[in-house]
């Protein structure tokens, strides 16, 4: 046979072979995830990712002590000679919430970072636990109903919610417009308060009244800030680039 009469009976279109019994790229079989090997690569792949968390955790429970540990600063000074210190009061109901909110948010910088957002949507929800630990105390809730006692505390962390989803960048425009309004006047009232508290002796025209708005104003965009974790878009957006 010749060469004419070969290439004559090679169907038109027809890809050239690359050789004898090849087999397409794509009808290749995928690795099989049942295997020993592929579920210990698995393991390994969730213990490496578990462990580069551990660090930004740890980080922000650190970060949410020292700012629970500050803000206790600017209680006592709207309490005066009124506020106490006490374990289950000041450690269990500030600056331990204050740890697992930090830890929370910390966890759900982690998972921006490797665009996990199903689990990660949900810890935007980490800073109610400030407001909640301190009912958990007996008698306080009925306090919060009757006296408004433990009010504030609801405030500042709607404020840090609110102010965290204005800023990230996502959502609907005209939510984050109304989010941004509410918390920014909220955190002007705030900052002002101590004025209104504690009279003269904290009026902001005073070095220690306007030590004192400083510190509750800081603290508070601090809260905004962090809030905003959970509702940014994860790392490698591709909006990223256009910015």
């Amino acid at each position: 046979m010749d060469q004419n009469s070969a290439a004559a009976d090679v169907p038109v279109g027809a890809a050239p072979a690359a050789g004898a019994g090849a087999v397409p790229a794509s009808a290749a079989p995928a690795p099989d995830a049942s295997t020993p090997a592929a579920r210990s690569t698995a393991e390994t792949g969730g213990i490496l990712r578990r462990a580069r968390r551990a660090p930004l955790i740890a980080l922000g429970a650190t970060c949410g002590i020292a700012w629970t540990a500050g803000f206790r600063a600017y209680m006592v000074e709207l309490a005066g000679t009124e506020s106490t210190v006490d374990w289950a009061g000041t450690f269990g109901a500030i600056l331990l919430p204050g740890a697992i909110v930090g830890g929370l948010l910390g966890w759900a910088e982690s998972l921006r970072r490797t665009g996990e957002d199903s689990r990660r949507r949900w810890l935007a929800l980490a800073p109610l636990a400030l407001a909640v630990a301190p009912l958990l105390r007996p008698g306080a809730v009925v306090e919060l109903v009757t006296t408004g006692e433990g009010g504030a505390a609801v405030g500042v962390v709607l404020l840090g919610i609110g102010g965290g989803y204005a800023i990230s960048g996502q959502g609907k425009l005209w939510g984050r417009l109304l989010a941004g309004i509410l918390s920014g006047a909220a955190l002007v009232a705030v900052a002002l308060m101590p004025a209104m508290i504690g009279g003269a002796r904290l009026a902001v025209s005073s070095p220690r009244g306007a030590w004192v708005s400083v510190l509750a104003g800081s603290f508070l965009v601090l809260l905004v800030l962090a809030s905003s974790i959970p509702f940014r878009r994860p790392a490698g957006h591709p909006g990223d680039a256009a910015e």
